[in-house]
């Protein structure tokens, strides 16, 4: 028996004696025929949770948890505290249209220089062309939803004919784009497009509904036991607005890794870097908007799965506020921390496509009482937006990554920040940090347990990949009390971010300590000899 832990009530704690802790996780590192019989053993009644508690036990899991007394109340579901209005936003409708929502967030964004695109020279190198880009392109009769559909299959193609292979998508049907764009083409020459988004082509990740497509969650089989009959909310709305949908996007299987490693369809590569991986859980989804194929997508986030890809693929991703956009439709319905949220290459693009989907259901509406939604206000008119804005700094976590490179370039864009839009900056101190991991661990594995448990009991849990079913092995492991634990230390950790957010406007971090791992790397520790892990995401504000 491990000695007892008492934590003092949250109010108490004396934030100046709070020392900052480096994660080392200890875990055995398996390949190959080793790594397969690893997974079969720690699968055997007795002898696997044998192995499963000793590496809790390495890794301090009883005593952050099962040994600790913890003072706070239990919270079951994020809560939104009540706020005051925000200044210099533009205040959405939840209960609206989509395609209202998106014309108000498009009149925050600064005037459009068709220019700053169509400048007559087309030797340029590769740029990203922007919702506003294609908008412009279809109204001036520059191009059509039917011609950009036509270059978009024969890419999607070429990727999947590569050598080695670069499947973007899980599930592609080129007549389905075709059928979208012809109908998108038609409401342009009839001078009637439903909004901004008319024509834009986004990819929805595998675990996200988009009616006829099946929804497999990248596995081989959850579409034999789950049927999709219609698309989900935010699909839907997308779809209300004229968006295009080119398919299912790749992903982590079942969203239970950061690489975007997937032996079932094959894993996606790195646009920038094709030996590395993408991160993931969202891989898909990331790499065909940082391939230039799609201007959006749409991907899932409970523990980094939009913001790890986003930034080792070099574009922008957001998870919205928990309970801010409905799950209706998505295989991540049920659990209390995972979300929907939108990557594109710009800011813009991520404002104009998450104001399309936002909206709370009915449930959270009720339960949750989050307040109106809005966007910032960054057109011409407001320009000094980010003035006033302070940025909170926790300076050790910040710097602790694997490259000096990584936290040096974050400090080039908070010091941009600073000089050029006279943002403050804002030291603080972020504690616990190890039992927030932990209470996170706990919280999404053990409602993914719950979720699949059904399905792996009827024989399906066979057919996951071998590190899915490392994770689920973990996941069984966790106790009815661990997870009243989290969740008291979850009630623990909103304190203190209630705390810091009274002295700053964000937390600022870099995303993930490292860069977009080579496919063929086997380890990497840090210049201390740590063992490092890409995730989960640990950022608020991103780099």
């Amino acid at each position: 028996m491990g000695k007892k832990r008492v934590m003092v009530p949250v109010q108490e704690v004396d934030m100046s004696a709070v020392k900052y802790q480096q994660e080392d996780f200890q875990a055995p590192h398996l390949t190959g025929f080793v790594f397969k019989l690893f997974v079969w053993i720690i699968e055997t009644p007795l002898i696997g949770p044998l192995i499963v508690s000793f590496v809790k036990k390495q890794n301090k899991f009883d005593e952050l948890l099962q040994n600790t007394d913890i003072p706070e109340a239990p919270m079951f579901r994020p809560e939104f505290p009540p706020q005051e209005p925000e200044p210099g936003v533009v205040m959405l409708d939840e209960e609206g249209k989509p395609e209202e929502r998106v014309e108000l967030a498009l009149k925050s964004l600064p005037q459009y220089d068709p220019a700053s695109c169509w400048n007559g020279d087309s030797s340029s190198s590769f740029r990203y062309w922007k919702i506003r880009d294609y908008a412009y392109a279809y109204r001036s009769g520059r191009a059509t939803p039917t011609t950009v559909a036509g270059h978009i299959i024969s890419v999607i193609k070429e990727f999947s004919s590569k050598k080695p292979a670069q499947p973007l998508l899980i599930s592609f049907d080129a007549e389905e784009v075709r059928k979208q764009a012809a109908a998108s083409t038609r409401r342009f020459e009839e001078g009637s497009p439903l909004s901004i988004l008319d024509g834009i082509f986004v990819a929805i990740k595998d675990d996200i509904d988009c009616y006829p497509h099946p929804s497999k969650g990248a596995t081989t089989w959850m579409h034999e036991v789950r049927s999709v009959r219609k698309d989900a909310v935010c699909v839907s709305r997308l779809r209300s607005c004229g968006v295009i949908f080119v398919g299912k996007a790749n992903m982590h299987e079942l969203g239970m890794g950061t690489t975007g490693n997937n032996p079932n369809y094959g894993t996606t590569r790195n646009p920038h870097a094709p030996e590395r991986y993408t991160g993931g859980s969202s891989s898909g989804p990331a790499a065909i908007v940082a391939s230039g194929i799609c201007s959006a997508a749409l991907g899932t986030d409970g523990g980094g799965s939009v913001r790890i890809p986003s930034s080792l693929c070099g574009v922008v991703g957001l998870k919205t506020t928990y309970g801010r956009t409905d799950m209706g439709g998505s295989l991540g319905r049920s659990g209390t921390v995972e979300i929907i949220g939108p990557i594109a290459s710009t800011v813009e693009d991520v404002m104009l496509v998450y104001s399309a989907i936002l909206g709370s259901s009915l449930a959270d509406r009720i339960s949750l009482k989050p307040g109106p939604p809005c966007v910032p206000n960054i057109s011409c008119d407001n320009s000094n937006t980010l003035g006033p804005m302070r940025l909170g700094k926790y300076t050790d976590w910040f710097n602790d990554v694997y490259s000096t490179d990584i936290f040096e370039k974050c400090d080039d864009a908070l010091n941009l920040l600073s000089k050029t839009h006279g943002c403050e900056m804002v030291e603080i101190v972020v504690p616990e940090l190890e039992e927030m991991r932990n209470a996170h661990l706990v919280s999404i594995g053990s409602e993914a347990q719950c979720s699949l448990n059904p399905d792996c009991e009827d024989g399906k849990g066979s057919r996951l990949t071998y590190d899915t079913r490392t994770s689920m092995a973990l996941f069984r492991s966790f106790s009815a009390a661990n997870y009243v634990a989290a969740q008291c230390l979850r009630r623990r950790i909103m304190y203190y971010h209630m705390e810091i957010f009274k002295k700053v406007d964000v937390i600022v971090t870099p995303t993930t300590g490292m860069t977009a791992l080579p496919k063929e790397r086997r380890t990497l520790t840090s210049p201390t000899g740590r063992p490092l892990r890409c995730g989960p995401s640990r950022g608020i504000l991103v780099f």
